[in-house]
């Protein structure tokens, strides 16, 4: 049942944030808790202000004391305070606390709610910025189950006091969309922003839960966190939740395959199957601290135009049912996947790369945009602990194999290509498979679009019986190329 109120048409179409925090608070059946923790009671406020809160606030918390909080919320194992398992330990110690306290017999029309906030704002020295995780917990008819919304932002704003504002303003659009626009949540996404400037602060997370969500994939609400220009990369685990960057790259070696994956290949398992074992025996990387990435770039699910969403989840679905992590970002170039990766771990890193790719990645005219052109992106994607293996490729026509040896660059890269070849870091791919060089994402794809057999022999094990349960990739009739992302 949605939640209707007089007057609905009387607000503006992009409400202040008054007039959000007002409308929640006439609806006499909208009743909650508020518990904040690290940037202040900035979202209450904007209900306080708005007057007639005395019907809409159960409770307002701030335990700022950690040990006032360990007694209220329990100690975390980690013993970290500003973390997603906090933040969901907060909201169902709080809505579970409301349950208990208020007589559903007495108020059969209540719609209860939890909002939470655990956060820590820019520090004294200005080195760390801050970050936070922002949720809610709430119903949208009387008795039903809980639904739940779980996001991570970064800061961006220098000034702690700055970011306490654009904290309350986010929660206030949260707790407003949360009631109002859950049935629409692509439009309640893009509406967190209301009154907030994409500078000031990064969503790089977000994921929907409960009954109200029940038909939202999750790995689309991360697309459109990349659309709506929220953050720059995104990732999804095998179960299809998204998950936040830091807290599997912090302090992990990591090693990432780059392609269009449409549909994943023997070959793409082949050159991460072999490309992980040589990584693990380089040495400096442990396999129970490896965190391996498959990466598809936002340019590349826009190839053909428009972002086809179909497409994006045909590719995803296939990833995930292999067990692997997906990071969707809209690094074109590699040294900013580079400089992504960096930014949570000082651990060595390695890319899978085939001829094509690592022959782009020498190409100057990409990097002209930077001051300091193919030297500066050298020294970006080249600076930390970072190698390239690369994957052989067999030329039709004459069988002739081109590996790191014989790899052909522009004259003027040659030296450089030396440089860097013969100090280690581009490794040649060992022990692969030569019977499986001829195949292409894009030849599966057309011949599974033409209907023509011994596709399915070019598939890991489970992929083929996928696509023809689930049709996938079943509206694709023209034949395209597939894109190679540059370096």
């Amino acid at each position: 049942m949605a939640i209707t109120l007089p007057g609905d048409n009387d607000f503006e179409s992009v409400p202040s944030l008054k007039n959000k925090a007002l409308r929640i608070n006439l609806n006499r059946n909208i009743y909650g808790t508020f518990a904040e923790i690290g940037a202040g009671q900035e979202t209450v406020r904007h209900f306080f202000r708005a007057g007639g809160a005395s019907g809409t606030i159960a409770k307002a918390m701030s335990a700022y004391d950690k040990d006032f909080s360990d007694a209220v919320y329990g100690v975390q194992n980690d013993g970290r305070y500003v973390t997603e398992a906090r933040l969901r330990r907060m909201l169902k110690y709080e809505t579970d606390l409301i349950e208990e306290r208020i007589s559903r017999e007495k108020h059969p029309e209540k719609l209860f709610f939890t909002y939470a906030n655990t956060v820590a704002t820019i520090d004294f020295a200005k080195k760390y910025k801050g970050h936070g995780w922002v949720g809610i917990k709430f119903q949208a008819a009387p008795g039903e189950e809980y639904s739940q919304i779980v996001l991570h932002v970064r800061f961006k704003e220098t000034d702690a006091r700055l970011q306490q504002i654009t904290l309350g303003t986010l929660g206030t659009n949260l707790i407003y969309g949360a009631f109002y626009k859950h049935d629409q949540p692509k439009k309640l996404l893009k509406y967190l922003y209301d009154h907030i400037d994409t500078d000031t602060i990064e969503m790089d997370m977000i994921n929907f839960e409960g009954p109200r969500f029940k038909d939202v994939d999750n790995r689309l609400m991360s697309l459109q966190l990349l659309r709506n220009d929220m953050t720059e990369a995104v990732m999804f685990g095998p179960d299809g939740n998204n998950i936040l960057s830091a807290r599997i790259l912090y302090k992990k070696n990591v090693l990432a395959l780059r392609g269009s994956f449409r549909p994943v290949t023997k070959v793409n398992m082949d050159m991460y199957e072999t490309a992980k074992k040589m990584f693990i025996k380089s040495g400096k990387v442990q396999e129970d601290r490896l965190e391996t990435i498959f990466e598809i770039t936002l340019s590349n699910l826009k190839a053909q135009g428009e972002i086809d969403e179909e497409d994006f989840l045909h590719r995803a679905e296939l990833l995930c049912s292999l067990g692997q992590t997906v990071m969707i970002s809209n690094f074109k170039e590699y040294y900013r996947l580079v400089e992504y990766f960096n930014n949570y771990t000082k651990e060595r890193i390695g890319l899978v790369m085939g001829v094509n790719n690592l022959v782009d990645v020498f190409d100057t005219k990409y990097y002209t945009h930077l001051s300091g052109g193919i030297l500066e992106a050298f020294g970006k994607l080249f600076f930390k602990d970072l190698r390239v293996y690369l994957y052989p490729m067999k030329n039709k026509e004459t069988g002739e194999l081109t590996t790191s040896e014989n790899l052909k660059v522009h004259p003027r890269m040659k030296e450089l290509y030396k440089f860097f070849k013969y100090n280690g870091r581009v490794i040649d791919i060992e022990n692969y498979n030569p019977e499986i060089g001829h195949i292409f994402s894009r030849e599966v794809l057309r011949m599974i679009a033409a209907g023509e057999e011994g596709w399915r022999e070019m598939l890991p094990d489970g992929i083929a019986e996928l696509i023809d349960d689930q049709n996938l990739f079943g509206c694709n009739t023209s034949e395209e190329a597939e894109v190679e992302e540059i370096g």
